[in-house]
């Protein structure tokens, strides 16, 4: 794994670049609960501000995290089938969403991927599949744009869900929220 280390020119700047540093795996596992509990009570339906549909659902694999230090305990659900159980409880005992595998769709075009709340990491993205063949007079590189779109537009998703979080997060509505969550695990 690559680190980007990032270089302060003031006392300021590193105060702020260490704070990032420390509230970044907090923001990371809100962000996680919060979409599972907002795709959950949304039925994983979405518009974009420009208009646009998509849906978005955390399935297959979640990982829950709790406690601090020594004391850290996760539990993981998994499995093309699962119902998450281990996870929802883990929420029940005061965990956050620490990874989730995420699946998008817009119009035809369905993205699977993996997400790491502690450094916003993605792994092992799937676009909507490419056709290979080239029709006669097609542009050689035709494919190979058409699947930086599809990298491209899962990004977009995510960045629009994550600015509905921080508009969320750092709005009055916050708290409201909170509780709204709290009673959604508790079901």
């Amino acid at each position: 794994m690559t680190t980007v280390s990032i270089k302060a020119n003031t006392p300021m700047e590193a105060a702020d670049i260490l704070k990032a540093e420390t509230l970044a795996p907090f923001i990371g596992r809100d962000f996680l609960t919060w979409l599972w509990f907002y795709t959950d009570q949304k039925n994983g339906l979405f518009q974009s501000k420009t208009g646009q549909d998509f849906a978005l659902f955390l399935e297959q694999r979640i990982s829950v995290l709790g406690g601090e230090g020594e004391s850290l305990d996760t539990a993981v659900s998994s499995g093309p089938l699962s119902e998450l159980r281990e996870a929802k409880l883990g929420l029940q005992t005061g965990k956050k969403v620490n990874q989730a595998r995420i699946r998008m769709e817009q119009d035809e075009n369905s993205w699977l991927v993996q997400v790491k709340g502690e450094d916003f990491c993605l792994t092992g993205l799937k676009t909507p599949k490419v056709d290979l063949k080239l029709e006669e007079g097609e542009d050689p590189d035709a494919r190979f744009l058409e699947k930086m779109y599809l990298i491209e537009k899962s990004l977009e998703i995510l960045d629009e869900i994550f600015a509905l979080f921080l508009e969320l997060r750092l709005s009055s509505d916050w708290s409201r929220i909170q509780k709204e969550m709290r009673e959604w695990i508790g079901k």
